[in-house]
């Protein structure tokens, strides 16, 4: 017989097996929410029925056995008939709900929550963290407003902000402030009054060896607490004040023997077991990328997956594979090999997750699917599951990670850059709430780029002085890489630098800017190492320098280029090579490709451009 489970954190919601129940009305809903919130207790009818109705109409009674008998053979479906139900029982004078815990998730969740006190920091954190993943929204949220559910949303409230707060006190005590930091950042804000939460925000920020930002955090609090809420801030706030302007060893993990903060956190990862120091690669992995190491983070990434499948746990190499949540900008992979085997690796394991795994994991498979498929296959439903996904957590993190693989799959045809400005746009705001300063400078790249391919440039050098900023705030140095070419480009400023970690400005890109530069001021096109954008720059050359029987026979030859920032670019340089050789066949493939993009330039990329689209298209035949 196929198991039911009941949501309540959240959505009311249940299913049967894999099938979700199609709880379709709104007395059901509630009912089953009622139900579960007494905890398997009888509730009599005319509880129910004044929970259900302000002014009860003359019938309610039979009313609430109506839905009692609905809701029954929802929950039971291959209950044979007149046979007594065995999960939604009649009572003397009402109804109870009979299931285990396990099987109801605010049930599951309290028990759970009863043992962690005496457990080892070790164990316990899983439970805690096991307890926090079981909450996707508000509890009984459609019925926010009813009476029953007033006093259980309260006291819920204060049970996931105590689990919070002793979730990040086990992570501290595990040596793992980087995990506490996001925990807390959104808890805080939900529960300012709380100042367990401040002081262990503050806590892990100094252990992060960010003392100055430790003290700024310490001073706001007393201030929230003292003028917005009229508290006093308690004892163990100053106190910890006192020990991180003092540089407390008791608080700080930072060495006093020489060695680096890094080095003492590998050693001591070093000591732990294989699955421990796996999953420590993996969070370590994107911070290494987003700061500048691209190369070895893309070679050690490659290492842990390896190593993850081999320990024959999909839920394990489903973390490790989806863990490298760094956002993508370019839209043409460094290493095309690595990335179809990380796709490969991403898609087997997750046709192996069992049935119970998280949603969280499955959509950071689906996400890494859509973002390593960029320019080669179209995953776009991946990608669009992913953000679905994230949208029903309320997860800011894994939104702006679905996000960028949904941006990365959008260059299905020309003309798209509205769309991207809207992905990137989103990307920003939600980053900006949840400070996210990674997510943000890449959402602001996305928008400088499609701000180029709609004519906004006033406005693409905006988002540019902004990314530079927080470029250096945060130390992420390889963004300025966009913005140096966004300049050299629309604003005549210096040469680019080299982008030694980003292939895909280094090999081609340089040449093909400087012959689309020739092309918009009408000079002699130079010719060079166009890497992999040759065949379709060949052309174009072998035309003007009048070789036009081998300009049309390499037109006859010449594939659609990828659909990635570069497309519009790439059909512009085809259709001029087709005008000027005389190829009208590969001039009506030019101009169909490009029409959707009449009204953009041929700059999406924001580092080279070719203009209006729609003065090609005038010289082009339709």
């Amino acid at each position: 017989m196929s198991k039911l489970r009941i949501r309540v954190l959240g959505p009311i919601g249940a299913e049967l097996g894999d099938t979700p129940l199609h709880l379709s009305k709104a007395r059901h809903r509630e009912l089953l929410g009622i139900l579960v919130a007494a905890r398997g207790r009888a509730v009599s009818t005319q509880r129910l029925v004044d929970e259900l109705w302000e002014d009860a109409p003359s019938g309610a009674v039979g009313a609430v056995r109506t839905f009692i008998g609905e809701l029954r053979r929802l929950l039971e479906p291959e209950r044979p008939p007149r046979t007594p139900p065995a999960i939604l029982l009649t009572t003397d004078g009402g109804y109870a709900l009979r299931l285990p815990d396990d099987d109801v998730d605010l049930w599951r969740v309290e028990q759970n929550l009863q043992s962690p006190a005496g457990l080892s920091f070790e164990a316990r954190e899983p439970v805690l963290a096991a307890a926090l993943d079981e909450w996707h929204g508000s509890p009984f949220e459609e019925f926010n407003t009813r009476p029953w559910a007033a006093a259980e949303r309260a006291s819920l409230a204060q049970l996931r902000a105590a689990t919070v707060e002793q979730l990040a006190s086990a992570r501290l005590e595990l040596g793992r402030p980087q995990d506490v930091l996001a925990l807390l950042d959104a808890h805080i804000g939900e529960h300012p009054w709380r100042e367990e939460g401040w002081r262990l925000l503050a806590l892990a920020l100094y252990r992060s060896a960010r003392q100055a930002d430790a003290l700024a955090l310490l001073s706001r609090a007393r201030s929230t607490l003292r003028n917005d809420l009229g508290l006093d801030p308690g004892r163990q706030l100053a106190e910890l004040e006192q020990r991180i302007l003092r540089q407390d060893p008791l608080h700080n993990l930072m060495p006093d023997d020489g060695g680096s903060l890094l080095s003492q956190t590998v050693a001591a990862a070093g000591r732990t077991g294989e699955r421990a120091q796996l999953e420590g690669v993996t969070r370590l992995l994107p911070v290494l990328a987003v700061s500048g190491s691209v190369q070895l983070a893309a070679e050690q990434r490659m290492a842990a997956i390896a190593a993850a499948e081999q320990f024959a746990d999909p839920e394990l190499a489903a973390r490790v594979i989806g863990g490298f949540e760094v956002p993508g900008s370019w839209t043409r992979s460094d290493d095309p090999a690595q990335s179809a085997a990380i796709v490969d690796a991403a898609v087997r394991t997750f046709k192996a997750l069992p049935s119970g795994t998280s949603a969280r994991v499955r959509a950071r498979l689906l996400a890494t699917i859509g973002m390593e498929s960029r320019g080669t296959a179209d995953r776009m439903a991946e990608a669009t599951e992913a953000v679905q996904i994230a949208r029903e957590l309320n997860d800011p993190a894994l939104l702006c990670f679905a996000l960028s693989a949904r941006y990365q799959q959008t260059f299905s045809t020309a003309g798209l850059a509205r769309v991207r400005e809207a992905i990137g746009a989103e990307i920003v705001g939600l980053a900006l709430d949840a400070e996210l300063p990674t997510f943000e400078i890449q959402g602001r790249l996305i928008r400088m780029q499609a701000l180029c391919a709609l004519d906004h440039i006033d406005a693409a050098s905006r988002e540019a002085d902004l990314i530079d900023a927080l470029a250096a705030h945060h130390d992420r140095q390889l963004a300025t890489v966009f913005t140096g070419w966004f300049r050299w480009t629309f604003r005549q400023g210096p040469p680019p630098v080299d982008g030694n970690e980003m292939p895909g400005f280094r090999t081609g890109l340089p040449a093909l800017a400087k012959l689309t530069a020739a092309v918009r001021n009408g000079s002699k096109l130079p010719d060079g190492d166009f890497g992999p954008y040759e065949q379709w720059v060949r052309p174009l050359l072998l035309a003007r320098e009048g070789r036009l029987a081998e300009a049309r026979s390499a037109l006859d030859a010449i594939p659609d280029p990828p659909r990635d920032l570069l497309s519009e670019v790439s059909w512009f340089l085809i259709g001029l090579a087709a005008i000027e050789s005389g190829h009208p066949e590969t001039a009506d493939r030019a101009y169909e490709a490009l029409l959707p993009a009449a009204d953009e330039r041929a700059a999406g990329s924001g580092a080279v451009e070719l203009g209006p689209v729609r003065l090609l298209l005038a010289a082009l035949p339709d």
